[in-house]
């Protein structure tokens, strides 16, 4: 492949392919409309969809997602981007209006998702609705939303990891990415009389990690033993993925004054406690069964059924 790539270029060299001038944005009626956000809003709608679908398949009233999903979409973005912005604040504490452009990205999936549990705490004691009946209709559309959005990352060149020489290897020209996000790793491994970095494309990990773990959720739920199991499954499963994933990023947010990434450390706090609390809530309903063999030796004792 070329050792000069267009500034609009993208490539995947080991893969053979070579995308040319990968626009970032179009112009309706000469005003610009960011692809981000357009696959970012295609994500959420799908999500909706695809958990208003649920909720018919669970017999449950879609209409009342359809409700919360307002509330959802909108205190979930605010999440992220609360998020997101206190973990990047050097980013932003020059320029107060900068906190306000999206265009350019900077949400937070796990702030979006603290939001959306939180509204849905608020939402179902409001409606007196159950909490987790809602929780576990409403994952699987927000795992699909992830799974689109994160290619919202990709037409913003954002979400990428350290220099990699592996199959997926993805070549970016160094103009249309931040220079915050080039690590010195990633420096160190640029070709003289090249315009380009080699990365590893972590927002195709986790894609294809989501799209992993719905096909899971969705093929487990007729298995599941309580209610809110489908949620633990999404908080462990996304947690686990996340973990090792945030831990090759080069744009991870860290708590303030560590150089601990907060939310590799939210993602292993999620996993385990996802599955401690499965394995937990099983054993406990398990030592209420009462075995069959117990029933039918009591039954034939007294004579009586």
């Amino acid at each position: 492949m070329q050792d000069i790539m267009d500034r609009m270029d993208i490539a995947f060299p080991h893969l053979g392919i070579y995308l040319e001038n990968v626009p970032k944005s179009f112009s309706v009626f000469g005003f610009e409309i960011a692809f981000y956000g357009v696959i970012i809003g295609i994500g959420v709608m799908c999500g909706v969809l695809l958990a208003a679908h649920m909720a018919k398949k669970e017999k449950f009233d879609a209409d009342v997602i359809w409700d919360f999903a307002i509330y959802a979409v909108i205190f979930s973005i605010l999440g992220a981007r609360i998020y997101y912005v206190v973990f990047a604040w050097d980013r932003y504490k020059n320029d107060l209006l900068g906190v306000f452009n999206l265009r350019n990205g900077g949400l937070a999936i796990y702030g979006a998702v603290i939001a959306a549990f939180t509204t849905l705490g608020i939402y179902c004691k409001i409606k007196k609705q159950s909490f987790l009946q809602i929780a576990d209709i409403c994952v699987p559309g927000l795992v699909l939303g992830q799974v689109i959005g994160r290619w919202g990352n990709f037409m913003n060149r954002e979400v990428f990891g350290e220099y990699t020489d592996s199959l997926f290897a993805m070549r970016l020209p160094v103009e249309m990415v931040r220079t915050s996000d080039i690590s010195e790793k990633i420096a160190s491994h640029m070709v003289e009389g090249t315009n380009y970095i080699q990365v590893h494309p972590t927002f195709l990990y986790e894609s294809l990690w989501n799209l992993i773990l719905l096909l899971i959720m969705l093929w487990y739920r007729q298995y599941k033993k309580f209610e809110g199991e489908q949620s633990l499954l999404y908080l462990g499963g996304y947690g686990l993925g996340r973990a090792w994933i945030e831990g090759i990023r080069t744009d991870t947010l860290f708590i303030p004054h560590t150089t601990i990434a907060v939310s590799q450390v939210l993602a292993i706090v999620l996993f385990v406690g996802s599955l401690a609390a499965d394995i937990l809530i099983r054993r406990r309903m398990k030592g209420k069964e009462v075995p069959a063999v117990t029933i039918q030796s009591s039954t034939n004792q007294n004579g009586q059924k």
